[in-house]
C-alpha cells in the first residue's frame, strides 16, 4: 500500500510538471515508471512513448520502455528498444546489461554473454551487470562460476535479496553448496 502511494504522488507530481510544461520529456519517462509500477501498462507505454516523440535521443526513455516491454515477455520488443539506446549510447552499460538480460530470457546465452560483458567492460561497478552474469552462469548450470559473479555483485553493494531467493534464474544452481551459503549470509 505504501509503494502504492508513492506512485499516486510520483504520478501526480509529473503530471502537474507536464501540464505547466507539456514539452518536458523527462516528465513523460517519469511519469511513465510510475504507472508501470502501479500496473497500469498502457499508460505507461503512453508516456514512454510520448517522451521519445518529444525527444528522439532520450536513451532513458528506451531503456525504461524495453524494460516494461522485457517484464511483460514481450521480449522482441525490448531488445528494438535496447537496440536504439545502444545506437544512440554505445557507452550506456545499462542499455547493454538489460539488452543482454533479455537475450538471456531468450535462452540465447551467447548474445546474453556478448552485452552483460560489455556492460560490466563499461562499467566494473555494475552490480545489475554482475548480478546478471551470475544469473547467466545459473541458467547454464555452473554454480561455481555463478557464485563467484555472484559474490562479486553482493560485494560491489547489490541487495535484492528478494529477487535472489525467488528468480527463476537461479533455479538451476540452489541446491548448489555455494549458493546455499550465499543465500544464508
Amino acid at each position: 500500500m505504501a509503494k502504492d502511494f508513492k506512485y499516486d504522488q510520483a504520478i501526480a507530481k509529473y503530471t502537474k510538471i507536464i501540464e505547466s510544461n507539456p514539452e518536458h520529456y523527462s516528465a513523460y519517462n517519469n511519469r511513465g515508471l510510475a504507472y508501470f509500477k502501479k500496473g497500469r501498462h498502457q499508460r505507461a507505454f503512453a508516456d514512454f512513448d510520448k517522451a521519445i516523440e518529444l525527444n528522439p535521443a532520450f536513451v532513458p526513455a528506451y531503456i525504461n520502455r524495453g524494460n516494461a516491454h522485457q517484464e511483460l515477455g514481450h521480449y522482441d520488443v525490448a531488445i528494438a528498444d535496447f537496440n536504439k539506446a545502444i545506437e544512440l549510447d554505445p557507452e550506456n552499460d545499462m542499455a547493454s546489461n538489460n539488452r543482454g538480460f533479455t537475450f538471456l530470457l531468450m535462452g540465447r546465452f551467447a548474445e546474453a554473454e556478448r552485452d552483460i560483458a560489455r556492460a560490466i567492460e563499461l562499467n566494473p561497478d555494475n552490480v545489475y551487470a554482475l548480478n546478471s552474469m551470475a544469473e547467466l552462469y545459473a541458467m547454464r548450470g555452473d554454480a561455481a562460476a555463478a557464485c563467484t559473479w555472484l559474490k562479486k555483485a553482493l560485494e560491489k553493494g547489490y541487495t535484492n535479496w528478494s529477487y535472489i531467493k525467488t528468480s527463476k534464474t537461479y533455479n538451476n544452481i540452489r541446491s548448489a553448496p555455494c549458493f546455499k551459503e550465499i543465500i544464508k549470509g
